[in-house]
């Protein structure tokens, strides 16, 4: 972001003003001028403090299959379907092997990949009705992921371990029952490879160019993500990025899809085929966005057609009917055939239902779903939300949808000062999440949007591309209303709180510019400007104070994030407004919450659309509300700054 001085204002002067602080509890202070930080976090806060908790609890169960469930869902944190498919081939074949433990489906007798029968795990594991041929290990990595030693691998290495090693005994029955799931296993690594290397040669060298750059764009557009390829780690993820992304530029010779660009194809390596094929079927499937699904996992060639699979038949049960058909054979070619079907009808299942994503925060990992029906929670939360509207703002009607018809009814008044506020829209936003706040018992409410819709207009009339990619987070807003009750996660201060909530709000101003660019036509600057796809479909997400910094100084550790798309000026900008709702600790939010907050966020969106349309008519509206001071005074209730410590 360059650091353009507000209208009017000099270099000098806009310099000094980013030296002074823009916390509520310390404004008009130099930033950086206190001698401690208000709170510090502890060592292991975060995702190494979940896995020492988890490793702990793992050592007090009695049995080899109950520590190894423990560490597969890092104690309940996550689906133990994640960290199954994020073994190794041979750590995948040892623990089927050890306690019958596998995220594949049964296999028939008559399956090629029909699974021998196992030991019981525990004589295969307890060494008691036979001897033991193989001392084994399994210990948590500091990556989240279990990792075992097999035979003719060398012991774990302390280092990259959360908390040591079990010592796992191996009998002849257990060596046995690994070697058939291990010669599987082999076999069908081969015929994957051998498919992904016949299918990219058909592709042509152009064709694989192509590939490689829509892996690559992909890749520097997403969310961080983590894949596997057997031994091998795949990343755009902050200091271990193999991938563009934050660390590495496009064409770094670090990336690994850079470093094919020009390579032949008999020279890439059997992972390095396997991940572009699967990065492909994945982006033909939904686009870059489901690269986000394999988060954590292997990035196999089965574990994609198990993941489309699992897609295909959500959406059929949408549709109502066998409309999208499975996928002929496991084969690249019948796969890509799947993918490209799911793509194509995925429009008409939002239209039936309401996709979502759930969010495993612990290790990334994103699931679409298809929601079904709203119930009577999901009415329930609308209703609290449409009763505090409609005694607060000039609005009548039974529901959400009946408001936004008095909305496009009389929207005049969107424009006008209202109450406390400059705006009708910016009393809507605020009365919005406080209601949000209210309505789904949440610690945090928030929602953001752009200050100057007429600025956005004039400058999309004159195709000024590079001048809105350039605009500061300053041009965006984000109204966070938290519960008063939740000082108690801030140490029972206010002014704790309001520094929450407007780092917070600071953060989602990042957000609204870190995705305006992706609504743009690809001009040269717009290409080289940081961004993300914008999001177009809602989420709710478990345990998020595990990675993102702000997120574990501010306890987000449930959520639900409802973007909205907004037509300004005849141009569709998506994910242009959201709602947030936080909880700190307790029960997790559910769909029927997603649900009704997805209706929320689009009553705002609605309103953020009829104000575009005034201002595309020559009103002239701004948002000035919902700045710093302004998250003081709303928090605090504009104490004194002589008690902001308090």
């Amino acid at each position: 972001m360059s650091a353009l001085p507000e209208r009017g204002e000099s270099r000098r002067a806009a310099n000094a003003r980013k030296r002074i602080s823009r916390r509520p509890s310390r404004l008009g202070l130099v930033a950086g001028a206190t001698l401690k930080p208000d709170r510090v976090r502890e060592a292991d806060a975060g995702f190494p403090g979940l896995l020492k908790r988890a490793w702990r609890r793992a050592e007090q169960t009695d049995d080899l299959r109950s520590f190894v469930e423990v560490l597969l869902t890092l104690d309940g944190h996550v689906p133990a379907d994640v960290q199954l498919r994020a073994l190794s081939a041979a750590e995948e074949a040892a623990l089927a092997a050890l306690c019958g433990l596998s995220w594949r489906a049964p296999a028939t007798a008559a399956s090629d990949d029909a699974a021998p029968a196992t030991a019981a795990p525990g004589d295969a594991t307890s060494g008691d009705a036979e001897e033991t041929v193989f001392s084994g290990e399994i210990a948590l990595a500091t990556s989240g992921r279990i990792v075992l030693r097999v035979p003719s691998a060398a012991p774990l290495k302390a280092d990259g371990l959360v908390g040591g090693v079990r010592r796992v005994p191996w009998t002849r029955a257990t060596l046995d029952a690994y070697r058939a799931q291990l010669r599987r296993a082999e076999d069908r690594v081969a015929r994957t490879v051998a498919d992904c290397r016949g299918w990219l040669a058909e592709q042509g060298a152009e064709g694989r160019g192509e590939l490689l750059e829509q892996a690559k764009e992909a890749a520097l557009r997403t969310a961080p993500f983590v894949l596997y390829q057997q031994g091998r780690q795949y990343t755009n993820f902050r200091d271990h990025n193999t991938l563009t992304g934050k660390t590495l530029w496009p064409g770094h010779p670090d990336c690994a899809l850079s470093s094919l660009q020009d390579l032949p194809l008999e020279l890439w390596s059997d992972h390095d085929v396997q991940l572009v094929v699967c990065l492909t079927l994945l982006i033909r499937s939904a686009g870059p966005g489901r690269v986000e699904e394999a988060n954590g996992t292997q990035l196999t060639v089965d574990h994609v057609a198990h993941m489309l699979e699992r897609i295909r038949v959500g959406y059929n049960a949408a549709l109502g009917r066998d409309q999208v058909p499975p996928a002929a054979s496991a084969t690249v070619a019948d796969l890509h055939e799947l993918a490209v079907s799911l793509r194509s009808h995925r429009g008409e299942v939002a239209r039936q239902a309401q996709l979502y994503r759930e969010i495993h925060g612990a290790l990334m990992h994103k699931i679409e779903k298809v929601a079904g029906p709203c119930a009577d929670l999901a009415r329930a939360r609308e209703d609290a939300v449409t009763a505090r509207l409609t005694s607060r703002l000039p609005l009548r009607g039974d529901n959400l949808a009946e408001l936004e018809e008095a909305l496009a009814a009389a929207p005049g008044w969107l424009a006008a000062p209202h109450g406390d506020f400059a705006t009708g829209l910016e009393a809507l936003v605020y009365e919005s999440a406080a209601a949000a706040t209210e309505a789904f018992e949440a610690d945090f409410a928030m929602s953001r949007g752009m200050r100057s819709l007429p600025d956005l207009i004039t400058a999309l009339r004159e195709e000024r591309w590079a001048e809105i990619c350039d605009w500061e987070i300053t041009r965006f807003f984000c109204c966070v209303v938290p519960d008063p009750s939740a000082a108690r996660h801030f140490g029972d201060s206010t002014a704790a709180l309001a520094d929450a909530a407007w780092a917070m709000s600071s953060r989602m101003q990042y957000n609204s510019w870190h995705f305006i660019a992706g609504n743009l036509p690809k001009a040269p600057e717009v290409v080289d400007r940081d961004h993300f796809v914008p999001p177009t479909i809602p989420d709710v997400a478990f345990y998020s104070d595990q990675h993102h910094h702000g997120h574990v100084n501010n306890n987000v550790r449930f959520s639900i994030r409802s973007p909205q798309s907004v037509v300004v000026d005849g141009r569709r900008f998506n994910g242009f407004v959201d709602l947030r709702l936080l909880r700190c600790d307790g029960a997790p939010f559910g769909e029927q919450d997603l649900l009704a907050a997805h209706r929320v966020s689009a009553f705002t969106a609605r309103a953020t659309g009829l104000v575009a349309e005034l201002a595309a008519a020559g009103e002239q509206i701004e948002v000035t509300a919902f700045d710093s001071p302004w998250h003081w005074s709303a928090v605090t209730g504009g104490a004194d700054p002589a008690t902001r410590a308090s």
